[in-house]
């Protein structure tokens, strides 16, 4: 199903980010995992991910900035983002994608709902 693509999940939350990545891991999917976005953002440049599960409310570097270094940069531009979120306001959600996000998922989530959106990112992405 997923061919084992990687993803890389951005989270300061342990439960959260441990539950993720068992139903990530459920489906077929490659986890690599950061704590904070100084950690995520390094990963993400030297990880090589699939695609990035990235928490907008972190330590060190918050979820946007992250984003925007990423999109910014020729070389991380294409590998999708899904900003994932306690923050359900439009405006967070505007500014999400506005820094790059690719879709924008609000805690809690749909479990399948999520990997339906991974899927067709990758899908996409592939393209």
């Amino acid at each position: 199903m997923s061919s084992n693509k990687k993803i890389l999940v951005i989270e300061d939350e342990p439960e959260f980010r441990m539950a993720l990545r068992m139903r990530l891991e459920a489906n077929g999917y490659e986890v690599i995992e950061a704590e904070d976005g100084v950690v995520g953002l390094d990963m993400a440049r030297n990880k090589n991910p699939d695609l990035i599960m990235l928490d907008i409310m972190l330590p060190k570097m918050d979820g946007y900035k992250v984003a925007r270094l990423l999109k910014f940069d020729e070389k991380y531009r294409k590998i999708p983002i899904v900003m994932l979120t306690a923050r359900a306001q439009q405006t967070d959600r505007e500014t999400g994608m506005a820094v790059g996000g690719d879709a924008y998922l609000t805690k809690p989530y749909k479990p399948q709902e999520m990997l339906d959106l991974i899927a067709k990112l990758l899908a996409e992405g592939a393209g």
